[in-house]
């Protein structure tokens, strides 16, 4: 086992020492590394850090001298569609005691919001980062206006992310340095003092996937320019948690967690795990788990432990501590051996209170109540108790999500309760009975999407923890996509969900390891259709189950799952809709949409996990949190099927293999082996093949559960036979998660990454980096709309994002980027009547975005950009709008609203008719040319000839308010120089009566036609017997007052 000496009193070196970490300007990320000793992923690529920051900027295009840049292609904006009805995974808030209404939220993988109303409105404050992953945030409570963030979730679930060391803001999270400790991955507290903002105590847990030195509990005296090593035990044991006394700073507690994740099991403690204590700010400490002083805390091996003290009277602390035979949810009460402890002499002494405490590796954090110290809130499953731990109760009324990450409890109002959980934020006013739950928050943590072909299309998809959803990708009314708008098909932890091609009331929607249901959405019907495996399997492959005896045919009858993976993968066949495949650890088909299945085989290795080590030794069932979140292993992670090809399959697993069958399953030869620089037990997170070019396919794996964050992406161009990779330039350490290939151009190429999303030309040779007013967000899933040419990603930590018209991405050539102007082509466009539907909403709402009203119109400038005026011109050759923009250097978009528009003065114009339209932009002596089809909107059904004269009366009332508009700008500009001549010695009282007259007339006449041009553009028809009236009433008058200008005007 790794373990240097689960020391009981340890003191670091001196200050300032080798241990201090300086904290240059300059790659300040790859000291600490450096300094401790290199980790495998910081070392490895030290020397070219500069050149691939270099080469993600600016990347050439074959065959051309020219440079785009990939900011050139901000233009292109994503917009956020949502959910927030279930919002995501909180993990920490700081809030300002001195203004209750200010506090920061930390997002598992969405970053920090900020709120100053209370709730009322949220703002991303850390979004824009290296990483998007959170542990920890705290602020000053004297000085508030410094901030601190941890990165790196400090739970240790198999979905959990990672981060890059702490930042830290001092203008309240406007904006934000990095202050280093880039290796620690994962932050589990940060305390500061509270007299001296520059001494701040960081909990740095390390790797989850692997040792590493970086590790342990830090202070910083200097407000982090450097740091010192105060707290450490081996490179597998990280400070979890620490806790500061609050009328004594000196006074700190630290819990050290020994743990690691392997890709086939976890072990969540050991030797390494203890509670600490010192008394001189960090320089030294006493541990206090150990049978030296018989003080009534637990002495052998420990897992997680969680701290909290009492703030009225300090000497009272409590502590969680994980103990106990394969301690987890599905644990005999008799077997946790752990629980609740309390102290009411600041540490000496320890009563041990209860074994509440709900899966802590996951959460296991106590908080007692500021004011009450028998009032203990306990997580990961919400409770309170108010005998200080002897008995908890779980409130049954509280209607917030169910796995629960952090309770804030007011100090100067205990009956003011925050709660953090997987589905957001909780406010009680009742001391956490009832609570007012969150919806605003777009934090939704997706792993895969899909679409359909409905008008709007709707996006599917599923959830970490929050089940399966499907919502619009657009609305008809103008607040956008509301929550009300997304339902929900399914529960559990959300993953794949499919629509039937041929019957769009079939959906599939997943569960975690492999639960498929099969759902009616009109009736609400839904069948379980969950592969199932054959009796004695379970034993056999030697995975735990929550029963004790392995051998015990018993335990499988409707209680053991099947073997299937976290993220169990399942297709519908693309050439009958009729055929599923799905993988557990064989894959299986079925032909009757799930009714009955047939195994194609196992096409993992079939290794035993029980004969792998984690943390030097092979588990056995008295290791801690044994093997939680991976109930099976190994099991296939990726399926697919040829689309060009019936019967061409392709298997993927998290063993490491990829395996294909040209026969339906009946024979498989592994591709793996011919696959360069391969590692051995990488994860094969997708296969994809090729819907444009016969015999290739795509690979996207994996290996950072090996601890490796290298990129791993390859193509073979002959079914797997041969392989070649393709990361070409991507940046380091991305993490590949998701590739797809454009269904319009094979060469261009999308890439959903742990850290953002790319983009390639050229097949993978170059890769840019696609912004586009994306957050820094792990891209876990992507699809291009078959008919709309939309990508639509999943995110996961903000929820889904949708690029309308990609055209400009996969147009992008060489000879654009020549260009000094260039108009890429135009999806067709609809006329959508938008109407508002919502009457009083509050602030605290989310709305997510419409696609841009109109056509889109991408056109890419070169040199420095220039002014560009746009003609739309119907098939007539009729102009029937102009526009006028400044063009920046790259791809810019205009939208056309589908109306007539002249001149800025003449106002927006009604609508044109539904038909083909030429865009041409002209830019000083270049111009181009494309054409746009104009649809109209989907709801409407009428002839084309009463359509057309609508729009011929439209414009006809368009035109007169128009002239109306100007007669009386003229009339009343003269009124106004008449107000200003103060002597008006040439104006007699006559003539100026008559002005004024004539100003209050046009003024009326401009008002009653645009309310008549209004009310006709409202309905689609002939005109009413009133509006026909007023038409020829107010033409008429029209006529009379530019008579009476133009004969009065030779007076002024």
């Amino acid at each position: 086992m790794i373990f240097l000496n689960p020391c009981e009193s340890w003191t670091p070196p001196p200050r300032r020492g080798i241990l201090a970490v300086g904290r240059p300007r300059i790659l300040k990320r790859d000291l600490p590394s450096l300094i401790f000793g290199a980790s495998k992923s910081a070392m490895r690529h030290l020397t070219c850090s500069l050149v691939v920051l270099t080469l993600s900027a600016m990347i050439s295009l074959p065959a051309v001298g020219q440079v785009v840049r990939a900011s050139e292609f901000d233009a292109l904006r994503f917009r956020s569609i949502g959910p927030a009805n279930m919002s995501g995974r909180l993990v920490d808030i700081a809030v300002v005691e001195m203004d209750t209404r200010v506090y920061y939220l930390a997002s598992a993988t969405g970053g920090v919001w900020k709120t100053t109303d209370n709730g009322v409105r949220f703002t991303p404050v850390f979004e824009g980062e290296a990483v998007h992953s959170v542990g920890d945030v705290v602020v000053h409570q004297r000085d508030t206006s410094v901030v601190w963030v941890g990165t790196g979730e400090r739970a240790n679930r198999q979905s959990s992310s990672w981060g890059d060391g702490v930042y830290k803001s001092m203008d309240g999270g406007e904006s934000w340095t990095n202050m280093g400790l880039a290796e620690s991955h994962h932050i589990g507290r940060i305390v500061i003092h509270p007299d001296d903002p520059d001494v701040v105590y960081v909990a740095a847990q390390g790797h989850l996937w692997g040792p590493n030195p970086e590790r342990g509990l830090y202070r910083t005296m200097d407000g982090g320019e450097s740091w010192e090593l105060v707290l450490f035990s081996d490179p597998m044991t990280g400070a979890v948690d620490v806790a500061m006394d609050p009328s004594n700073p000196d006074i700190l507690y630290a819990a050290m967690y020994q743990r690691q994740r392997r890709p086939w099991g976890f072990h969540g403690g050991g030797p390494g795990s203890g509670l600490y204590k010192s008394t001189d700010g960090g320089d030294s400490w006493t541990r206090l788990t150990t049978p030296r002083l018989d003080n009534g805390l637990p002495s052998g091996e420990v897992g997680r432990i969680g701290i909290t003290i009492y703030r009225s009277d300090p000497r009272i602390v409590y502590v969680s501590v994980e103990q106990g035979e394969r301690f987890n949810a599905s644990t005999a009460y008799e077997q946790r051996l752990a629980g609740i402890y309390r102290s009411a002499d600041s540490g000496e002494t320890w009563t041990y209170q209860s074994d509440w405490n709900p899966r802590p590796m996951y959460a296991s954090q106590p908080l007692v109540d500021p004011n009450d110290d028998q009032r203990i809130y306990m997580l990961n499953s919400y409770s309170y108790s108010d005998d200080a731990g002897v008995t908890f109760t779980q409130p049954r009324e509280h209607r917030t999500h169910g796995d629960d990450r952090l309770v804030w409890v007011n100090p100067d109002d205990s009956n003011h309760v925050l709660k953090l959980d997987d589905g957001g934020l909780g406010i009680s006013y009742d001391r956490g009975d009832h609570f007012l739950y969150h919806t605003a928050l777009p934090l939704s943590q997706y792993y895969h999407v899909s679409v359909d072909l409905a008008e709007p299309y709707n996006v599917y998809g599923g959830l970490q923890d929050n089940g399966s959803w499907r919502g619009p990708s657009a609305t008809y009314r103008n607040e956008g996509i509301l929550n009300e708008d997304w339902t929900r098909w399914g529960g559990g932890d959300g993953f794949l969900s499919l629509v039937d091609t041929t019957n769009n009331r079939i959906l599939y929607s997943e569960s975690q390891y492999l639960g498929l249901t099969r759902w009616d959405m009109e009736t609400g019907a839904s069948r379980d259709i969950r592969p199932n495996q054959p009796e004695g399997f379970i034993g056999a492959r030697r995975n735990w189950t929550t029963w004790p005896d392995l051998d015990d045919p018993f335990q499988e009858l409707g209680n053991a799952m099947p073997p299937g993976n976290w993220d169990g993968p399942f297709i519908i066949s693309p050439h009958d809709s009729n055929t599923l495949y799905a993988g557990l650890n064989e894959l299986f088909k079925s032909t009757d949409r799930g009714d009955t299945w047939t195994s194609l085989g196992d096409l993992t290795s079939g290794m035993d996990r029980r004969s792998l080590v984690i943390m030097d030794q092979v588990p056995d069932s008295f290791v801690l949190s044994l093997d939680d979140g991976i109930p099976y292993w190994p099991t296939l992670t990726a399926i697919a099927e040829s689309e060009l090809t019936p019967g061409v399959l392709y298997a993927g697993s998290d063993d490491g293999m990829v395996q294909v069958s040209t026969d339906d399953g009946a024979t498989w030869r592994s591709g793996t082996s011919r696959m360069s620089s391969a590692p051995e037990m990488m994860w094969v997170n997708q296969v994809h093949p090729s819907k444009s070019v016969p015999g290739r396919v795509y690979v996207a794996a994996n290996d950072y559960r090996n601890d490796d964050y290298n990129n791993y992406l390859w193509v073979s161009e002959d079914d797997g036979t041969t392989w070649r990779s393709i990361v070409g330039d991507l940046p380091l350490e991305r993490v590949v998660r998701v590739v797809r290939e454009d269904p319009r151009d094979p060469d261009v190429l999308y890439l959903g990454t742990e850290l953002g999303l790319f983009w390639s030309t050229n097949g993978g040779r170059n890769w840019r980096e696609l912004r586009g007013g994306l957050p820094t967000v792990a891209v876990n899933d992507l699809v291009i709309h078959p008919r709309d040419n939309d990508l639509v990603i999943a995110t996961h930590g903000r929820g889904i994002y949708i690029l309308d018209q990609v055209n400009a991405l996969q147009e992008m050539d060489a000879g654009v980027a020549r260009s000094d102007l260039h108009l890429f082509s135009i999806e067709p466009a609809q006329q959508i009547r938008y109407r508002g539907e919502k009457a009083h909403t509050g602030n605290m709402i989310f709305e997510g975005e419409n696609p841009p009203a109109g056509a889109i119109v991408d056109f890419f400038l070169g040199g420095n950009g220039a002014t560009v005026d746009f003609q739309i011109r119907d098939s007539a050759g009729n102009q029937v709008a102009e526009h006028t923009m400044e063009g920046a250097t790259g791809v810019n978009r205009w939208v056309w609203d589908l109306r007539h528009a002249q001149s800025s003065r003449s106002g927006t114009g009604p609508l044109v008719v539904p038909g083909t339209y030429t865009v041409r932009g002209s830019m000083g002596s270049a111009s181009a040319e494309r054409t746009v089809e104009v649809r109209e909107d989907p709801r409407l059904d009428f002839e084309p000839s009463a359509r057309s004269q609508w729009t011929a009366t439209l414009l006809e009332v368009w035109g007169s308010r128009s002239v109306a508009r100007t007669l009386s700008d003229d009339v009343g500009a003269q009124a106004d120089r008449l107000d200003a001549d103060t002597d008006r010695l040439d104006v007699d009282a006559a003539t100026e009566e008559v002005l004024r007259d004539l100003a209050r007339k046009t003024g009326e006449l401009s008002s009653r036609l645009n309310r008549l041009y209004d009310s006709i553009q409202s309905w689609i028809g002939p005109l009413s017997a009133d509006q026909d009236g007023q038409r020829r009433f107010l033409t008429e008058m029209l006529g009379k007052l530019r008579e009476e200008w133009e004969a009065s005007e030779g007076h002024f």
